[in-house]
């Protein structure tokens, strides 16, 4: 009997080597002759770094070598810069027309123009990004499963809304919803928002989002700067509204964001449980030391304040625009003096052409921080609020670094960044090779 146990056990052991011989073995790219960043340091070092498989394998400064076999690349770097792909802490991939006019579009070309800038967006060099309002939850999973290409998203699926605040964008003649009613606008039927009132339908839109896969949950308590009926001073929501939200995020194991331009609406999100402010440009200095207390991130842009206002917006909307600008440099003097927990986004959402500007958001801080801070809070920084989804972060693993172990989201830049941020501008000319989880989809170099 026990003579026949072994035999098995050998018989299975000679399968289960069968089955291992039949696997393909992973791809594995040996990157030389690079200078690399490696996502927090504030200088470059001379490597060899090679990936297997989605991963960063090995980082030397001594010469690697690998057997050449089918499954092998080594690229000559060519003294270019190595380092982590960029990371926008605050996109709207969905949101490329005015929003009125996204009304009238249907769902299927919406998702198509959408996916056009998921695609474009990998391009520039953006491998990771935080979508912070929209209908994309679909899309990443086309991107995921190979569908499509595009950057990996964490996404909040609609921004949760109150009757007149920032997402709120019904014509003022159309009928209301009625005590709750089961009354929808076109604005929640594209999932740009979902609007709730009172604790109980805020709890019905937060564990919605969760229910579809959101990451995080995302709440608009301040007014806004293109809002149509909140002023840029007002607070929205209630104490009990938005700690109804952050304690349900809690719930699922992640974090409420949420979206305030004033101190009112700040202010009143920490105390409630909110865990990533976006924009704060006219955040107080109590406010700020009260975020760094809490632990809190502080989500900033620059890019959608440093453009001209659009035409088409009301004089109401331009003066709230320049206004929610002029708040920037005391924002970020704050930030640096209590060393605030900050993240980068672009923010971006009227058409791709704006979009094309994506980049521009880390020259545009020069005036604050030195290139090297700049490049760290947008890969390693930036990489902190994602992990802060925790069990709801998608893709559990190291991002925004080149470190052994970390996902092999790679770029190679023909120039230092360190010395010139401007080099991201001209993505099509200076951004050479672009790597996501261990899969090139631009290489101009190949043959190095």
């Amino acid at each position: 009997m026990n003579l026949n146990k072994q035999l098995l056990t050998c018989i299975l052991c000679i399968m289960s080597l069968g089955l291992f011989a039949q696997e393909k073995p992973k791809s594995i790219t040996l990157f030389t002759n690079v200078q690399v960043f490696d996502g927090t340091s504030d200088k470059l070092i001379k490597a060899d770094v090679l990936v297997e498989g989605n991963l960063i394998k090995q980082i030397s400064k001594e010469p690697l070598m690998v057997m050449q076999t089918d499954n092998v690349s080594i690229i000559d770097g060519g003294g270019r810069t190595l380092m982590p792909g960029l990371i926008d802490a605050h996109v709207h991939l969905s949101l490329n027309m005015n929003f009125i006019s996204m009304f009238y579009q249907q769902p299927d070309y919406l998702a198509a123009i959408a996916l056009e800038e998921a695609k474009n967006t990998l391009m520039r060099g953006f491998t990771s990004v935080r979508d912070t309002g929209g209908e994309v939850l679909g899309i990443k999973l086309a991107i995921d499963q190979g569908h499509a290409i595009g950057p990996r998203i964490w996404a909040a699926g609609a921004g949760i809304c109150m009757t007149g605040g920032h997402a709120d964008l019904r014509p003022q003649a159309q009928r209301p919803r009625q005590l709750g009613g089961p009354v929808y606008y076109d604005g929640e039927f594209n999932g740009i928002t979902v609007i709730a009132d009172g604790v109980p339908e805020v709890l019905s839109a937060a564990r919605l989002q969760m229910r579809k896969g959101a990451a995080f949950l995302k709440m608009f308590t301040s007014g806004a700067v293109s809002g149509m009926y909140d002023p840029l001073d007002i607070g929205e929501y209630s104490f009990e509204e938005i700690k109804a939200a952050a304690d349900e995020a809690k719930r699922w194991n992640t974090y409420l964001a949420v979206h305030s331009y004033n101190d009112k609406g700040v202010s009143l999100a920490l105390e409630a449980g909110a865990m990533s402010i976006e924009h704060a440009n006219l955040m107080t200095e109590e406010t700020m030391k009260l975020l760094v207390e809490k632990g809190a991130f502080l989500s900033t842009q620059t890019g959608v304040y440093f453009s001209d206002a659009p035409e088409n917006w009301s004089e109401e909307s331009k003066m709230k625009h320049d206004k929610a600008r002029d708040g920037i440099d005391n924002l970020f003097k704050l930030a640096k003096k209590y060393n605030a927990k900050i993240t980068i986004g672009s923010d971006y959402v009227d058409n791709a052409e704006q979009k094309k500007g994506q980049s521009f958001e880390l020259s545009n801080r020069l005036k604050w921080w030195t290139a090297p801070e700049i490049l760290s809070q947008t890969t390693s920084g930036n990489a902190e609020v994602l992990y802060f989804s925790g069990p709801r972060n998608p893709y559990p693993g190291k991002l925004g670094v080149i470190e052994e172990g970390a996902f092999a989201d790679i770029l190679l830049i023909d120039g230092n960044p360190l010395e010139d941020l401007t080099l991201f501008h001209d993505s099509d000319n200076n951004l050479d090779l672009i790597m996501k989880d261990g899969e090139i989809y631009k290489n101009t170099i190949e043959n190095n």
